[in-house]
């Protein structure tokens, strides 16, 4: 029975009737009046609220003000940053590019190569002749165009080349070799010895990627091909080439000589470095 004289009387209260009523304040005279009760003012707070929070919802998530509350960035500065970050990407991407190629090119001047490397490279050059081997035997046409091929000074055809170097090089000088390829002693190289003077060659088209003197090496110039190919031409006794230079096969990139102290007469020591690891020269070019 308590109970449900609470009840009874909670409800009386929410339902009560109020009157609000606006007077002029100097006459008195009733402007505004409206009856109200607790529940219908909750319902008109809670509604209100409601409305006032979806209408902001809706300003800031799809209208531009919301770049003017603190703590939203507007559009053009999120694409900025988008912008910035990808350029930013991207030159990373070239820092490292450029890293890997100047790490490679101090390599290949010192000549500095570990064992365990070079058994990797004999171990991947033992696959790609074993899968030359198995190559179909070519017909007697085919024969005789090698021949003829061969018989050129000028070009010499890689044999046991795959797809990843698959172009001819041009002989960078002619000559007799004087001491040959030797992993072992780490002479990545072959000493052709030549007249003085005689014009050194590039051995494909490329880029110069260094050109300048070394104590030991004198005259040097290294170049960058196609398929991770680098060519290292040392001892010469001028530069006709400088960094950044284009050149094309066969072009003359300096003369013979017998510059820096690691030489005993006019030679061309000639490099071959496939992604970064030396190869036997007289494997890809005939120097006769």
């Amino acid at each position: 029975m308590a109970i449900k004289k609470e009840k009874g009387k909670l409800k009386r209260k929410w339902l009560h009737r109020y009157r609000m009523v606006v007077l002029n304040d100097d006459t008195f005279e009733e402007r505004f009046s409206l009856n109200l009760t607790r529940l219908n003012v909750f319902i008109v707070t809670v509604l209100s609220a409601i409305i006032l929070i979806g209408v902001t919802t809706v300003l800031i998530a799809f209208t531009p003000l919301r770049e003017f509350i603190p703590g939203y960035a507007s559009t053009k500065l999120t694409k900025d940053v988008i912008t910035l970050e990808n350029k930013t990407d991207s030159l990373l991407t070239s820092i490292q590019l450029q890293q890997q190629k100047y790490d490679r090119i101090q390599m290949v001047l010192s000549g500095n190569i570990t064992a365990a490397e070079y058994a990797r490279i004999d171990s991947i050059a033992k696959v790609e002749t074993a899968n030359q081997e198995n190559l179909p035997i070519p017909i007697e046409e085919d024969s005789l165009l090698r021949e003829e091929v061969d018989r050129e000074d000028k070009y010499n055809v890689i044999e046991g080349a795959t797809s990843r170097t698959n172009f001819v090089f041009f002989t960078p000088v002619t000559g007799t070799i004087s001491d040959g390829f030797n992993a072992q002693k780490k002479h990545y190289a072959v000493d052709i010895t030549s007249a003085a003077n005689a014009p050194v060659k590039a051995a494909a088209d490329g880029t110069v990627i260094f050109a300048g003197w070394s104590t030991d090496t004198g005259n040097t110039i290294l170049m960058e091909h196609s398929y991770g190919v680098i060519t290292v031409y040392k001892h010469m006794a001028t530069l006709n080439k400088k960094q950044n230079d284009q050149v094309q096969a066969g072009e003359v990139i300096g003369i013979v000589g017998n510059t820096g102290e690691l030489t005993n007469g006019p030679h061309l020591h000639f490099e071959l470095w496939m992604d970064g690891y030396p190869q036997d020269p007289t494997n890809f070019i005939n120097f006769q």
